[in-house]
């Protein structure tokens, strides 16, 4: 009986040791995320399974081509996830099914490498954003419920960033932004 309360008793205490590591790593540091829809194809794809790095955006600003989670300025007891377009302060147009970034008053087209060469983003609009906004995209363009529908994010809203793929374990890879 002595060797039985033993033996549960190191068990409570792993069991108590794992809590007290997982929990505040799961509540303040990274949090899973499944895809659902289609509105990131083709890098991110429905059931895709993903780790949001929800730390680093205390410690510096979101950057254009990061990857995203936050919640929708239409439905806030959903998240969404999209990419970055459009930085607090600048200015954004879309036109002739390109993203144009002005610097200096001259626009400037935005190279979106991570998208298919024939994919065009559908819509005409231009938005100077706030010091506080930020413009999202999702990257199945013409699938994607975003910015053009809903309007600008705040930082307040982002939940995180997108770490890590791991799942599909096929498609397991950290998640970098694009060089532009």
């Amino acid at each position: 009986m002595k060797n039985f309360l033993s033996l549960v008793f190191e068990v409570l205490k792993i069991f108590i040791i794992a809590l007290a590591i997982v929990i505040p790593v799961r509540y303040f540091l990274f949090q899973p995320f499944i895809v659902k829809g289609h509105s990131m194809d083709p890098n991110f794809s429905d059931g895709d399974y993903l780790i949001i790095d929800e730390i680093s955006y205390k410690l510096r600003s979101p950057q254009r081509g990061e990857v995203i989670v936050f919640d929708p300025p239409t439905n806030p007891s959903d998240r969404y996830i999209k990419r970055i377009i459009g930085l607090p302060g600048e200015t954004l147009e879309i036109k002739d099914g390109t993203v144009f970034i002005y610097k200096d008053d001259n626009p400037q087209p935005l190279d979106e490498n991570y998208l298919p060469k024939d994919l065009k983003t559908l819509g005409s609009l231009k938005i100077s954003l706030d010091n506080n906004e930020y413009f999202v995209l999702g990257d199945n363009r013409t699938a994607s419920l975003d910015s053009r529908r809903f309007g600008v994010i705040t930082k307040e809203k982002i939940i995180g960033k997108v770490y890590l793929r791991a799942w599909p374990f096929t498609a397991f890879a950290k998640i970098e932004a694009p060089a532009y």
